[in-house]
């Protein structure tokens, strides 16, 4: 099982605490860059930014994504060598439980979700071109592609393993059933959003969103034994989100092709994915894939289940 490949005797949860602590503090170490860039443009200007938005407002959108998305390389870079050093493990093992990454599945997921949304925001445009601008400038355009295409999915992929891969592992060995891992890391990937701009536009009942996305996420994983779907996802959804469509009040606002210009408001958009939609791709990864024993891979109890006791062993289940 995917889940228990980190379940040694040497790896206590709290090892997984440092582990987690350790990214974090790989992550800071990736907003440096940022932070000098943003004391250069003070000094010159002579304004200390006092708000997220005075942030944005002092680089160009396409600088801003790079600077952000630093961070994110030193993150998955740390995440590396803490699962390689501090747990032993090799890092496939908090990618899947194959032998070898399955790319199949992950342009699979990747495809079907772009597609899906690109669709959706073209039509949406057709239907109603007022709520939604076309804003295509080719040279910031192309160098948002290349920003994106290049360093997104390092940022979607280290948000995947670090929650559905290594906290995945972790709260298992900590509870040892499915439930509890499955839930918690759901609950802190949605709070991990708290902070965004569109959650103080739109309230903190949009972490249903959220929350609903990382159960998705988390379900999908479970079921399919591996992160390869939940990879293609989250890809997909940012890329698409950073190329396609920005607005003002989302997380990141960039060169896209159409800009969002409706006023932010809880309505359906936001409840559909995780109620219809989700639960619909579900069922369509399942059919592809034969899924089956849902219950013992949702929410398992394996109290009993003895350790991998060591390296060598992890290495001859791998």
């Amino acid at each position: 099982m995917f889940i228990t490949q980190g379940f040694t005797r040497a790896n206590s949860f709290g090892k997984y605490l440092i582990g987690s602590l350790l990214v974090f503090i790989a992550s800071a170490i990736g907003q440096v860059p940022l932070l000098i860039a943003i004391g250069i443009k003070s000094v010159m200007g002579g304004n200390v930014p006092s708000t997220e938005t005075d942030i944005y407002k002092m680089f160009d959108s396409n600088l801003f994504l790079l600077l952000i998305l630093l961070s994110f390389v030193c993150a998955l870079a740390g995440l590396y060598f803490i699962v390689k050093g501090l747990h032993h493990q090799t890092f496939l093992s908090i990618i899947t439980s194959r032998k070898k990454i399955d790319w199949k599945r992950v342009f699979f997921a990747f495809g079907i979700w772009f597609v899906f949304s690109a669709g959706m925001i073209i039509i949406s445009y057709f239907i109603d071109d007022s709520e939604i601008k076309l804003q295509f400038n080719l040279i910031p355009f192309l160098i948002l592609a290349l920003i994106t295409l290049l360093l997104m999915p390092i940022q979607t992929s280290t948000e995947e393993l670090v929650f559905r891969g290594y906290l995945m592992q972790g709260f298992f060995n900590l509870a040892r059933n499915k439930w509890f891992p499955l839930i918690m890391t759901s609950v802190i990937f949605g709070t991990m959003h708290i902070f965004n701009p569109e959650i103080q536009k739109m309230g903190y009942l949009l972490l249903v969103y959220y929350i609903g996305t990382g159960l998705f996420l988390g379900i999908i994983t479970l079921m399919d034994e591996g992160t390869e779907l939940a990879l293609g996802f989250h890809a997909a959804n940012n890329m698409a989100a950073a190329l396609l469509l920005t607005s003002d009040f989302t997380v990141f606002q960039t060169h896209s092709i159409f800009k969002d210009m409706s006023e932010p408001a809880l309505g359906l958009e936001v409840f559909l994915p995780v109620f219809i939609i989700f639960p619909t791709l579900i069922f369509v990864f399942a059919k592809v894939y034969n899924w089956s024993n849902w219950k013992d891979k949702l929410i398992g109890n394996h109290q009993d289940l003895p350790y991998l006791e060591d390296q060598e062993q992890f290495q001859d289940q791998m």
